[in-house]
C-alpha cells in the first residue's frame, strides 16, 4: 500500500496492517474458504475464491520492512518500495501508470516497520495484464537513478511537512525514547536527515537483499480459480528466489524505574501527550487477553475507562485512547491524548491512576461482557471486503494463526475471564516504569514531573 507508517506506530489509525488497495463487498468471515499452496520459488500462496463480482485482488507481503534498515539509513525500506514502483527495466514510470490507468486497475508498493507490501486490484478481464505489471516491477524493477532521486526528494519533503505536526513530533520522540537505536526506534519513513543521505546504491542493495520470494506470502481473492492463479504466478513471478535470513529479536534497553519525562516545547494550543512503554509481540500467547483488557482500559472508545473518566467525567480531553501495537517484535503500548495545555498535568494523572486501578481489582461483569461482545461482533466487519480479506490472509500466515482462525476467534475471546484481564494488566502495564512525551507550550502546561511520578508509583502525593 502506498502509505507512510508514521512514528506514532499507527496508534491514531486504529487498524491492523491492511495491504491490498481497493474495497469490494465479500462474504462474512465464517464463509471464508482458503486454499494454501506453495510456489516453486518458495512463496506461500493463499487463495479465497468469491465470484460475486468480476474483480480480483492480489496482495504480497515481503520480509523487507523498515526493521531491516541499516544503522543510519532509516527510511531505506520505504524509499526502496517507492522506487520499485517506478517501472521496470523496459517500462518507465509514466508508461506503467498509463497502462494501469487504462485498465482501471490499482497497483501499489509500500513498506511499514515489519514488512513491505505490494498489491493490485483489477477487473477480472485485466487480471493477467495487471499481474504481469506487478510481477515486472517486483522481479525486474528499473531502479533508475533519476527515479530514485525523485522519490527521495518527495520522501524528504513529506517528512518535513509532517514535522510541523505536534503529534508527529511526539511520535518520533516516543519511538526514540522507547527503542533507541533498535529497529523500531525510527519512523518507518525515516527522518529528513537520514533519507537525504540515501543513495541509489543503497536502494539497489536493499532490493537485492530483501526482495526474495522464498520469504514471500501471496494472498489472492475474488473471481479466481486457485489452480489457475497458481499457474499464472508460477509463470510470471519467477524471482528473485531465495529467502531472507531470520532477524533476531533486538535487545531493547529497559526504561528506568519511575516516569521518564521528555518535554518538547512548541507554540500550540493543545498539549499532545503519549504515555507508555514496550508492549507485546503478536505471537505472545496473552495477545487476546491483552486485547480484552485494553478494550476496557482505553481501546473501546466511549466504552473505555479512559474515555469515561478523562473525557466524559473530567472534561479534560476530546479524545483519549490506548493501544497495544503488537508487531513481529514487541511493539509499543501507548495512551494518546490531546488536552489544553493547562489541563495536561491533571489529564496525565488521571491516565496513570486508571492504569493502576485496572491492576488492583477485577473489572466488572458488564465491562468484560461488553468488551467480548464488541470484539466478537465487530470481527467480521474487518474482513467484509476484498482488500480486507487479502490482508487477513496475509496476517494469518505471517502470524501462524491457522486457516480456521476466523472460526476460532470468537471462542478464543469468549474464553477470556476477569482474572485473565487482571493478570495481564498486572503483567504488561507498567505505570511505574513508563515514558511520557508531551509536546506542548511548556510554560503554560508546566508539567509537574514529581507529582506525576508519584501518581505513576501510586503514592499519596500523586493521588
Amino acid at each position: 500500500m502506498k502509505r507512510r507508517a508514521t512514528p506514532t506506530f499507527r496508534i491514531l489509525l486504529a487498524c491492523c496492517t491492511t495491504i491490498a488497495a481497493a474495497a469490494f463487498i465479500a462474504p462474512p468471515a465464517h464463509a471464508l474458504e482458503i486454499k494454501r499452496m506453495t510456489l516453486s520459488n518458495g512463496a506461500v500462496l493463499l487463495v479465497s475464491a468469491e465470484h460475486q463480482l468480476p474483480m480480483v485482488t492480489v496482495a504480497i507481503a515481503l520480509d523487507a520492512g523498515a526493521r531491516h534498515d541499516p544503522q543510519g539509513k532509516a527510511g531505506l525500506a520505504t524509499l526502496t518500495a517507492q522506487s520499485v514502483h517506478q517501472g521496470t527495466k523496459e517500462l518507465s514510470a509514466a508508461d506503467l501508470n498509463q497502462k494501469i490507468d487504462f485498465m482501471g486497475s490499482s497497483l501499489s508498493v509500500g513498506a511499514e516497520h515489519d514488512y513491505a507490501s505490494a498489491s493490485f486490484t483489477s477487473l477480472k478481464k485485466y487480471e493477467k495484464e495487471t499481474l504481469v505489471l506487478l510481477a515486472g516491477i517486483l522481479t525486474a524493477p528499473g531502479l533508475r537513478d533519476a527515479d530514485i532521486e525523485r522519490k527521495r526528494a518527495e520522501q524528504v519533503a513529506a517528512i518535513k511537512a509532517q514535522e510541523e505536526e505536534p503529534g508527529y513530533i511526539g511520535g518520533v520522540e516516543f519511538a526514540k525514547g522507547l527503542y533507541e537505536d533498535t529497529p523500531y526506534g525510527q519512523p518507518a519513513g525515516g527522518t529528513a536527515e537520514s533519507v537525504s543521505k540515501l543513495t541509489s546504491a543503497d536502494v539497489r542493495n536493499f532490493y537485492r537483499d530483501y526482495y526474495k520470494f522464498g520469504s514471500a506470502i501471496i494472498a489472492v481473492t475474488g473471481d479466481v480459480n486457485a489452480d489457475e492463479v497458481k499457474a499464472l504466478l508460477e509463470h510470471d513471478l519467477t524471482g528473485p528466489t531465495g529467502t531472507v535470513p531470520v532477524q533476531p529479536e533486538p535487545n531493547v534497553p529497559a526504561l528506568a524505574k519511575g516516569l521518564n519525562v521528555k518535554l518538547v516545547d512548541r507554540n500550540v494550543q493543545q498539549a499532545n501527550v503519549m504515555l507508555g512503554f514496550v508492549g507485546i509481540a503478536r505471537s505472545n500467547p496473552d495477545f487476546y487477553k491483552v486485547q480484552v483488557m485494553n478494550y476496557i482500559l482505553g481501546g473501546g472508545m466511549f466504552a473505555s475507562r479512559l474515555m469515561k473518566v478523562v473525557r466524559s467525567k473530567a472534561g479534560l480531553a476530546y479524545h483519549v485512547a490506548s493501544v497495544f501495537d503488537a508487531r513481529k517484535f514487541p511493539g509499543p503500548f501507548a495512551v494518546v491524548l490531546q488536552t489544553k495545555n493547562k489541563s495536561a498535568n491533571e489529564a496525565i494523572k488521571l491516565v496513570l491512576q486508571q492504569m493502576r486501578e485496572i491492576q488492583e481489582a477485577p473489572v466488572s461483569d458488564d465491562e468484560i461482557n461488553n468488551a467480548k461482545k464488541f470484539l466478537i461482533g465487530s470481527f467480521p466487519l474487518k474482513i467484509d471486503r476484498q482488500s480486507q480479506i487479502a490482508g487477513f490472509m496475509l496476517q494469518i500466515e505471517l502470524d501462524g494463526l491457522g486457516l480456521d482462525y476466523a472460526d476460532k476467534y470468537p471462542q478464543i475471546i469468549q474464553a477470556v475471564t476477569k482474572q485473565d484481564v487482571l493478570d495481564v494488566a498486572r503483567k504488561y502495564l507498567h505505570p511505574d516504569a513508563a515514558l511520557l512525551v508531551a509536546v506542548a507550550d511548556q510554560h503554560e502546561a508546566a508539567i509537574d514531573a514529581t507529582m506525576l511520578s508519584q501518581a505513576a508509583a501510586g503514592t499519596a502525593g500523586g493521588k
